[in-house]
């Protein structure tokens, strides 16, 4: 049953310590609050974590969907108890409002990023999935659901594609089918991909339409801007009939990123390619001769709005690394002190004049 869910000979030599001390290897296909489900060699089993990974997990460390972990089996009818999480290929991340890094699903292949065309497509809020989809180290491919509700699904595809730098890009309508082959040509026995997307976005259904079965709950959506209720609650890997893992998530609000300056630089390649070719190492992109960027604008060769996006994503990153990290924020601090002296310096020298 483990190769179906993607065990290998890595996994197995990874494991071989665990299970020496007589743990067994199974991999997280729910999560729930505090308590977990687990696929074994020996089916499926209800499991809680151990009281020492519980103290001793660093955060982002507790098992997340998609995780394999090292169990001891239950001595009863009891939980079986994660005492391990084995080391994570790859991993769709993000920040909770509070700023606590949070694993949305573990040792995937594909990054599904779905967004709904019914009212148009949110070309920023794209580009935001597929830099935490790039920094993730999964493929990511955007999916457009609901093409049958838009009018103009060519004009659509092709501003996803503009701004997907070389990821794939699929408009799809459970209702007709069309485009779910296309879907299901990403999903090859063994592999894992995950859905991610705000609520509303048709996840759940797309979800159903690739088991061929109404499993997982879905809800309307409101009709005046699209929202749907979250009718995932909880993460779950599902085993679809042609042998690929499909990892279903609640609809996000809003995705805050986590660690994605690599793929920031990834998701917005063309804007880094631009930037490089400005007269000034340390062009500001404002009103200095020679910047490539504002001359792209101005060419229409840069959507403007795309350039505000990356300057906005790039602060964020930053904001989070400097919270961080304790010599960043401090070599930070003493930039800003620096500026408001010199502008301290300033004004007195103008009142004196």
């Amino acid at each position: 049953m483990l190769n179906t869910y993607g065990w290998s000979e890595r996994l197995q030599h990874e494991f071989a310590p665990h299970a020496a001390q007589g743990l067994v290897a199974g991999r997280v296909v729910a999560q729930h609050r505090g308590q977990w489900r687990l696929v074994t060699a020996a089916g499926e089993m209800r499991a809680e974590i151990s009281g020492r990974l519980a103290r001793e997990a660093e955060p982002g460390g507790y098992p997340a969907a998609g995780d394999w972990v090292a169990a001891a089996p239950a001595a009863s009818d009891g939980p079986a108890l994660i005492e391990h999480v084995l080391a994570r290929r790859t991993a769709f991340t993000r920040r909770s409002p509070e700023g606590q890094l949070q694993v949305v699903a573990a040792n995937i292949d594909v990054a599904f990023l779905v967004a709904s065309l019914e009212l148009g497509l949110n070309l920023r809020r794209l580009e935001r999935y597929l830099t935490q989809a790039w920094a993730s180290g999964a493929a990511p491919v955007a999916l457009l659901t609901k093409a049958d509700l838009c009018a103009d699904v060519e004009g659509q595809l092709e501003q996803a594609r503009r701004i997907s730098a070389g990821a794939p890009v699929i408009a799809l309508s459970t209702i007709s089918g069309a485009g779910l082959d296309a879907v299901r040509s990403h999903l090859a026995p063994g592999m894992t991909a995950v859905m991610v997307g705000a609520s509303g976005a048709g996840k759940s259904t797309l979800a159903n339409a690739l088991l061929g079965e109404a499993r997982m709950a879905v809800g309307a959506v409101r009709g005046d801007d699209a929202r749907g209720r979250h009718t995932t609650s909880h993460r779950e890997l599902i085993l679809l009939p042609g042998g690929g893992l499909l990892l279903d998530t609640p609809g996000m609000r809003e995705l805050a990123l986590d660690d994605a300056t690599e793929g920031l630089s990834q998701a917005f390649d063309d804007v880094e390619a631009l930037a490089a070719n400005c007269r000034f190492s340390d062009c500001s992109h404002s009103n200095e001769p020679g910047c490539a960027v504002r001359a792209a604008i101005g060419a229409g060769e840069l959507d403007e709005t795309r350039w505000r996006n990356f300057q906005k994503l790039g602060r964020e990153l930053h904001h989070l690394a400097r919270r961080e990290d304790p010599i960043l924020r401090e070599k930070t601090r003493k930039q800003w002190a620096a500026i408001h002296k010199a502008n301290r310096a300033r004004y007195k020298s103008r009142e004196r004049e």
